[in-house]
């Protein structure tokens, strides 16, 4: 039987672990081949392995995301090599300060809008061009509940994946009478790095895999997922529409 994203093109950000390193390697057994973007040179070369074991092909690219002129320099790169991207998966992302708003350093704040947000319009102004020559663009981007539903202390995570939102259901609008699918997807509690450093008294194997979360993120690529403009709830189990402007 034939995988069913074989031949497909796929960048994943945040791959070396946690979501990123399990939508990679799920996107890899489905038959993409990945392109894997991270900061830490280890954790690429350990989804290299897994990758390669299970069959599959992968190009690693160390990279920092706020290194918007390398964010450039791979959408040129991705254009001369095989000139169109049908997935992107914008993962990558930082917790931030989690404390009163007034006390956020400037600094902090600005390195969790650089990461969360700014990264990922980045990202959308330098594939755009390759996804429109994509037969079937997918692009999936990892938000949060507290994007919707803010709480006292998770103001620079809260407001990023706010924005974040935003972004997606704008470019959505933007290419939806294009083959591009663009959608967010609400991941819930996941036994995640980032958790554990933002709820270190909880019990982490009461909480479900990045691997589950994988399943969903291939899902939401596939070329048969027609829905575009929404954002996917795993708590809830379905697919939310956004509010329309009053």
């Amino acid at each position: 039987m034939i995988p069913p994203l074989a031949g497909k093109i796929a960048l994943v950000t945040g791959a070396s672990r946690g979501i990123g390193h399990a939508a990679a390697l799920a996107l890899a057994r489905a038959g993409a081949h990945v392109v894997a973007l991270a900061r830490t040179v280890g954790g690429l070369e350990e989804l290299d392995d897994a990758i390669r074991a299970s069959g599959g092909a992968a190009t690693l690219v160390p990279l920092d995301l706020k290194d918007y002129e390398g964010i450039a320099r791979l959408g040129a790169a991705l254009n001369e090599r095989y000139q169109r991207l049908d997935i992107l998966i914008g993962n990558a992302g930082v917790l931030g300060p989690l404390s009163p708003l007034g006390h956020v350093e400037p600094k902090a704040w600005d390195e969790v809008i650089a990461v969360n947000v700014t990264a990922n319009w980045h990202l959308v102004r330098c594939m755009d061009p390759l996804l429109q020559k994509s037969e079937a663009g997918r692009v999936v981007l990892i938000s949060s509940g507290l994007g919707m539903s803010p709480r006292a202390y998770w103001g620079p995570y809260a407001v990023s994946k706010a924005a974040l939102n935003a972004l997606a259901y704008t470019y959505a609008a933007e290419t939806a009478t294009t083959n591009i699918r663009v959608n967010l997807l609400n991941p819930g509690p996941t036994r995640t790095r980032m958790r554990a450093a933002a709820l270190p008294g909880e019990d982490p194997m009461t909480l479900k895999t990045p691997d589950a979360v994988a399943e969903k993120v291939v899902e939401l690529c596939l070329p048969t997922f027609q829905a575009t403009g929404k954002i996917y709830d795993m708590r809830k189990g379905g697919l939310l529409t956004p509010q329309p402007p009053a």
